[in-house]
């Protein structure tokens, strides 16, 4: 019998202790959680279809936006699964939830599935979206002259490994013919990026919305102009799955589900900008409609790529960038972080609702 944790509605979002609960988890046991069933799915076996009664998955979320998405567009009611959600800051917490055990999907920018891929976690990518590669900016601290991306050398930069503006920075000094020797790379988290900028404690920082429109508020701070920074960002976000819940009969069959409804649920707020700004940005966010609207237009409408070999290259190109400027352990490869038997899903769901593969098509 389902308990009150467990059921579909109302959404439940972890607080912070279980963040904290899965860094102990990680600490105590030294490696990953091994909870395979004992009827465990091969890698090459067809995904079920059928979701039994009493399923469960644990959503790690980020600033809650799958769960007003799914929420907003109707697609929570619809789950056929029980479920809870997880809020998280960054991949790397987020990467410690899997290793614990506590999470069983998430979406994350491009890099940290390459950090599962370094630590010998498997954690493959099932799908993914597109959207504007350009909605992160390089902004620039106020009372600096830095308009290209060859000015950044001798800057501090804001840094943060295991995200996908750790790629972004490297891609940026790779098109300058720049090194991290050349720069000071201050490693901070992901929400210290603001408040570092914007008092100056670095010259550089990739921001995105909404933190890009309260930054640029502040008088005499700028962005190195798009026409320099174009081709920093992959503008990619995947959801990925811990390798045990694809084990799972019963999970499987459910994040199978899940990659359909995520999809609905995206594409209901590529079409109904309005009620997504009015859900999120600002009932949920604490923005206002006129920065929430700045928001969408950033990131333009979302597409889905195809789940295939040309995906995985993609994947294989910022491994390179990060590899070629030392900043990885040791090399990965791509094709290993991705579970390709999602593909049919994603399309029959994309032709489904009308979505778009590319952003050409869009």
């Amino acid at each position: 019998m389902r308990t009150l944790m467990a059921i579909r509605r109302p959404f439940r979002t972890a607080t912070t202790a279980l963040v904290a609960l899965c860094t102990v988890a990680v600490a105590l046991s030294g490696c990953a959680s091994d909870d395979s069933p004992d009827n465990a799915l091969a890698a090459d076996a067809a995904l079920p279809t059928e979701v039994p009664e009493g399923t469960k998955l644990v959503i790690a979320d980020q600033s809650e936006a799958q769960q007003t998405v799914l929420a907003a567009s109707g697609e929570a009611d619809a789950l056929p699964f029980d479920y809870e959600f997880a809020n998280f800051v960054g991949g790397p917490a987020i990467l410690e939830a899997f290793r614990a055990g506590a999470a069983d999907v998430a979406i994350v920018g491009d890099t940290p599935p390459i950090q599962a891929l370094i630590a010998g976690q498997d954690v493959p990518i099932i799908a993914a979206r597109q959207s504007d590669p350009n909605n992160t900016r390089l902004a620039v601290a106020a009372g600096r002259d830095i308009t290209t991306l060859a000015d950044l050398r001798g800057t501090k930069i804001a840094y943060a490994e295991g995200t996908a503006q750790q790629a972004i920075v490297l891609r940026a000094l790779a098109a300058a013919d720049l090194t991290t020797d050349d720069v000071e790379l201050v490693r901070l988290q992901l929400s210290e990026f603001p408040d570092a900028i914007r008092t100056g404690q670095v010259d550089v920082a990739p921001l995105n919305e909404p933190n890009l429109t309260r930054f640029l508020a502040n008088p005499g701070t700028t962005l190195i102009d798009v026409s320099e920074s174009d081709g920093t960002s992959t503008g990619l976000s995947y959801l990925y799955a811990r390798r045990e819940a694809l084990q799972d009969p019963a999970k499987a069959a459910a994040l199978r589900a899940y990659v359909a409804s995520y999809i609905r649920a995206i594409d209901w707020s590529n079409d109904n900008p309005d009620e997504w700004i009015q859900a999120y940005y600002v009932d949920n966010q604490g923005l206002t409609e006129a920065d929430g609207r700045r928001i969408v237009e950033s990131l333009g409408p979302a597409t889905f790529p195809v789940l295939d070999e040309a995906l995985v290259q993609r994947q294989q190109d910022t491994i390179d960038v990060i590899d070629a400027a030392g900043e990885l352990p040791e090399k990965v490869t791509a094709s290993d972080g991705f579970d390709l038997r999602f593909e049919p899903i994603i399309a029959e769901t994309v032709t489904e609702v009308g979505a778009t593969r590319t952003r050409e098509d869009s």
